[in-house]
């Protein structure tokens, strides 16, 4: 850190600190950290196995039962991703700052690790969905008539459409959430089955990061939504995941967190390293759906004649 234009000038002893996103894809509404485990190192695996179903037949008294050998299958979580910070605090900055740099920097660095972790884990869930449960592309309704002309649908029927896809595989109703963006969020305002009670399902008060609940999902909104990638139309397109947090694991560990005197100077150091990975374990447990624009409503509205 250098403070050679500053040297001159008295520093306020409060530092002024930034606002900090919300990290939604890592925390366990939407993940679950089951196989966290204990992380060494980068490159560590975590095995994960799962057992085959048993069949289930036709009993007839007095006849031989048939037992089932019932098969495995192993899936590797690799802790593949790492970032680490490292900065320098002057005995200088301190003086003329009235107070310590190092602790609030270091609660910015590292945040801004799990931040860079909750970006990763959120291209990994959005890739994830078995291919049946994907959407493909949608225009939501935001404005205009708020009703969905052609080729549109409503945010509340998209989430609809997501629920669908996750009950035709028999996923259960309990702790279902979907994350979107602002917005989404934003195009929800004029529609009272999101925030009318007896609409949205739920008087609870709302959990962190959840803003919403309908359509049988908690509602999280993230600046983090991966897009769709590659080099296609949709490229662009910002993916909303629904989901329930058995169907996507995610680890991570922020390892080393080390401070200490550096030979050379004035200064102190702080440094930190982060290891993590992320998996979708149950690809029938996600549904997605890329959303290619938001636009005013081309719907008409409906006037029924007087008898």
């Amino acid at each position: 850190m250098t403070v050679d234009s500053f040297i001159p000038e008295l520093w306020a002893a409060k530092l002024l600190e930034k606002y900090l996103g919300a990290l939604v894809f890592g925390q366990g509404t939407v993940a679950n950290r089951d196989y966290e485990g204990d992380i060494r190192d980068q490159g560590d695996t975590v095995h994960i196995n799962s057992i085959g179903d048993p069949g289930v037949r036709k009993y007839k008294r007095g006849e031989e039962i048939t037992f089932d050998d019932l098969e495995t299958s192993s899936q590797a979580l690799l802790i593949d991703q790492a970032e680490y910070f490292a900065f320098l605090v002057n005995d200088v900055d301190k003086v003329q700052a009235g107070g310590d740099f190092g602790g609030p920097a270091l609660a910015r660095a590292a945040y801004k690790l799990k931040a860079k972790a909750d970006a990763f884990a959120a291209g990994v869930v959005s890739k994830g969905a078995l291919e049946a449960n994907r959407l493909g592309r949608v225009k939501i309704v935001s404005g205009g008539t708020q009703i969905a002309g052609a080729g549109q649908i409503t945010a509340y029927d998209t989430l609809v459409e997501l629920g669908l896809k996750l009950s035709l595989q028999d996923v259960p109703l309990e702790g279902r959430y979907v994350v979107v963006d602002p917005n989404f969020i934003a195009s929800t305002q004029k529609d009272d089955r999101f925030y009318k009670v007896d609409a949205s399902g739920t008087d609870e008060t709302l959990r962190n990061g959840i803003v919403a609940r309908a359509a049988g999902f908690d509602i999280l909104v993230s600046n983090n939504l991966a897009t769709v990638g590659g080099t296609g139309a949709a490229k662009d397109d910002k993916v909303i995941v629904a989901g329930t947090p058995a169907a996507f694991t995610f680890a991570d560990q922020i390892l080393k967190t080390e401070a200490g005197r550096r030979e050379k100077g004035f200064d102190d150091f702080v440094k930190g390293l982060n290891v993590y990975g992320a998996k979708v374990t149950i690809p029938e447990g996600i549904a997605t759906a890329s959303v290619q624009a938001f636009e005013p409503g081309t719907g008409a509205t409906t006037v029924v004649a007087a008898p």
